[in-house]
């Protein structure tokens, strides 16, 4: 099969590009450069911003399904610039959903728990969105770009998004790691319950739902386990085998442009009985990270 990955240079889309390479003919499509390992894929540079490039090229490819990973996921960056938050997350969806409903090409995009407000999380997938902030509000917008326009389609919702392998971008998870093993303070909301998702987990759970299901509509694909930013990096530490401060820290206090959800979380409950591949268990997801990051150190 044809299948159309953007958001390759990305956490879940790289995982999913290696994940799929090999056993299907793959467009990994990203921004500039390809900062993904060599693999058996065709890269092409798409700026899901420009209203055209990302159409062209899956059109060009033929796919005949798509994984929609690409967004601009910097949250504070959004605010700054929400133009741009609202080219990429909603007209590069819109792009994404044109090209697949002109091929007749399966759809799954990925979306975020922060389409919530935080208020009576954890979500499951008929709660009602009220995203607050730029980030959140186009990626709510991109979520029904990509269901009207795109007839085969899935919305998949992750959170905090973690990988540990070579060539991967930095995340919370990796931020842990780094600063502990340097001897620095780790600073982590106290107030903000979450859905970790490993990346290598999340791929398999929206690949297998974009090649072996016909699920339209909603679906939470993120971890198993909720809990608190302390407790996740605290948890983090240990199998690392770290010590260090962990630092406690209020959302409120820190003045952030874009505001966050707090007691989020999102119900998997769905994706675990519809899915083989399971949503992970935070310590069980915590030992793939371990190994994928040492085999990053052993590369």
């Amino acid at each position: 099969m044809r299948v159309g990955v953007t958001g390759a240079n990305g956490l879940l889309g790289g995982d999913a590009v290696a994940l799929l390479a090999g056993k299907h003919e793959v467009l990994a499509v990203g921004r500039g450069s390809c900062r993904l390992p060599p693999g058996r894929f065709v890269y092409a540079d798409g700026d899901l911003g420009d209203g055209h490039s990302v159409e062209e090229a899956l059109r060009d490819f033929r796919a005949e399904a798509v994984l929609h990973a690409g967004a601009m996921t910097d949250v504070d960056g959004c605010e700054r610039d929400p133009e741009q938050a609202w080219r990429v997350n909603v007209g590069g969806s819109e792009q994404v959903a044109r090209a697949c409903r002109a091929l007749g090409a399966r759809l799954v995009a990925i979306s975020t728990d922060y389409v919530f407000d935080g208020e009576a999380g954890p979500y499951d997938e008929e709660a009602v969105p009220n995203p607050r902030g730029t980030y959140a509000r186009t990626k709510r917008a991109g979520e029904e770009a990509a269901l009207i326009l795109a007839p085969d389609c899935a919305v998949a919702r992750v959170a905090v998004v973690y990988s540990g392998r070579l060539g991967a971008r930095s995340s919370f998870a990796t931020q842990v790691v780094e600063k502990l093993s340097r001897g620095e303070p780790v600073r982590a909301f106290a107030d903000q319950f979450v859905s970790p998702t490993l990346a290598a987990n999340g791929a398999e759970m929206t690949t297998e739902l974009l090649l072996e299901t016909s699920h339209r509509g909603v679906i939470h694909t993120a971890g198993g386990t909720v809990l608190d930013r302390v407790d996740f990096a605290r948890r983090v530490a240990r199998r690392f085998g770290l010590q260090g401060e962990i630092v406690p820290v209020r959302t409120a206090d820190m003045k952030l442009p874009a505001p966050r959800p707090l007691r989020a979380g999102l119900k998997v409950d769905r994706a675990a009985r519809l899915l083989r591949s399971k949503p992970l268990p935070i310590d069980e997801a915590l030992d793939r990270f371990f190994r994928e990051w040492q085999g990053r150190r052993a590369a």
